[in-house]
């Protein structure tokens, strides 16, 4: 490992951090950005993920020295001063610290949920800040996997990594193609699973009514977009549909918060 050191945002050796805004873009490349040192501290810890550059600044270099040195010889460390850093990136949310990071192949549905006792299903989830809160709670709760409908943002975006203290980085996941959705779902029950489905409509049971009944061996728990839920396709596979009681003045939960009150009561009662 050689530290490279960058004066300029100009530098050709830091081109493709000058497009990390760009998700799909970098996806295109076969690429993702980890930002913040909490999460380049653990990209670059997981063998899984093989690191292509880290970008850094004094003080973040002097943080993760110890990190930074395990990396591979031919992996490029490049230290620049903060001012040229934001000049690179144009925004000041990494606490001085990125890294571009191979995407891992990607993983089939049927992964996801094969050995899995409870699992998440989003459909349509495209707010980076929900889809991370989401991959927290599943990280917190002990949910085995997370299986996305063909739309909905990229858990690996860096927005939503970020979000997710990393666990978008270690909670297995899936995206479903257009093709295969909502059949997969179908899948899904076959291998066990009781799909359950947040919803605010009517007819649904409490979610304190669902958790007292009889347990379910293996749960799917599936949730839509935070304004319109589910989809109406969608919603008719569950076998069950669940609601938060909520005050009357409030019309929704944020997507993240009510996955994670769920997880949390069906934890309590041994069904996640």
């Amino acid at each position: 490992m050689a530290v490279e050191r960058i004066n300029s945002a100009a530098d050709p050796r830091i081109a493709a951090y000058r497009d990390v805004r760009d998700g799909e873009l970098l996806r295109s490349r076969g690429l993702f950005v980890a930002e913040g040192r909490f999460v380049v501290r653990r990209v670059i810890e997981d063998r899984r993920y093989r690191v292509e550059s880290v970008l850094l600044n004094g003080a973040a270099l002097k943080d993760l020295a110890s990190t930074v040195a395990t990396l591979a010889r031919d992996v490029h460390v490049l230290v620049c001063d903060a001012d040229t850093l934001a000049e690179i990136t144009g925004y000041d949310v990494h606490r001085g610290c990125l890294a571009l990071v191979h995407r891992p192949p990607a993983t089939r549905a049927d992964e996801v949920f094969e050995s899995a006792r409870t699992i998440l299903i989003l459909e349509g989830v495209s707010n980076a800040d929900n889809v991370g809160g989401v991959f927290r709670n599943a990280a917190a709760f002990g949910a085995g996997g997370v299986l996305l409908s063909p739309t909905g943002c990229d858990p690996l975006y860096r927005k939503a990594i970020r979000t997710s203290m990393g666990a978008s980085l270690s909670v297995p996941f899936a995206r479903a193609g257009d093709g295969d959705w909502p059949g997969v779902l179908t899948r899904v029950r076959a291998a066990g699973f009781t799909i359950v489905a947040l919803t605010l409509g009517d007819p649904a049971e409490t979610l304190d009514a669902f958790a007292a009944g009889p347990r379910a061996s293996r749960v799917a728990l599936m949730v839509g977009t935070e304004g319109a839920g589910l989809t109406p396709a969608v919603e008719a596979e569950a076998d069950s549909r669940v609601r938060i009681p909520i005050n009357e003045d409030v019309d929704s939960l944020n997507v993240a918060v009510a996955v994670g009150i769920a997880l949390y009561r069906l934890r309590r009662t041994g069904t996640a």
